[in-house]
C-alpha cells in the first residue's frame, strides 16, 4: 500500500467519524430538546415543586406528607390559570382575525385560514387535552 492511498484512507476514516458524530449530536440534541419541552409543559408540577424543595430544604418525609395537599392545591390553581390565560389569547386572537378579515382579499383570507389551520394543529400536538375552538373567518 502506497502512502498517499493510506493517507486518503486515513482522512476517509477520520470523515465517516465527524459526519457520524455530527448526525449523533444533532440527532441527540433534537430529541433532548422533544423531551425537556414535553416535561416542561406536560410534567407534573407538583412533583417538580416537591423534588425541588425536598432536595433544596432538606426536608423530612413528614414534612414532604404534609406540605404535599399545599402543593398539589397551588399545582391545580397555577394549570387552571395557564389554561385560562391561553384561552383568552385565544379569544383575543380569533377577534383580531375577524376584524381584520373584511381588509383582505381573498387570496389573503385563505392564507389566514392556512397559517391558523398551521398554528391549531401545531398546538393540538402540544396539548392534546385542550380545546381549540375554530375561527369564523366570515365578514
Amino acid at each position: 500500500m502506497n502512502r498517499a492511498l493510506k493517507w486518503k484512507l486515513i482522512a476517509g476514516f477520520l470523515l465517516v467519524f465527524l459526519a457520524g458524530g455530527l448526525t449523533g449530536a444533532f440527532v441527540g440534541a433534537s430529541h433532548m430538546r422533544h423531551f425537556i419541552f414535553k416535561f416542561h409543559h406536560r410534567g407534573d408540577i407538583s412533583e417538580r415543586m416537591r423534588y425541588r424543595l425536598q432536595r433544596e430544604l432538606d426536608l423530612t418525609p413528614e414534612q414532604v406528607a404534609k406540605i404535599s395537599p399545599i402543593l398539589d392545591r397551588a399545582a391545580a390553581q397555577l394549570q387552571q390559570m395557564r389554561r385560562d390565560t391561553g384561552q383568552r389569547v385565544r379569544e383575543i386572537l380569533d377577534e383580531t382575525h375577524r376584524q381584520m378579515t373584511p381588509n383582505l382579499t381573498d387570496e389573503q383570507r385563505e392564507k389566514l385560514k392556512q397559517i391558523e389551520e398551521r398554528h391549531r394543529r401545531w398546538h393540538h400536538g402540544r396539548s392534546p387535552h385542550e380545546f381549540t375552538p375554530e375561527p369564523s373567518l366570515t365578514p
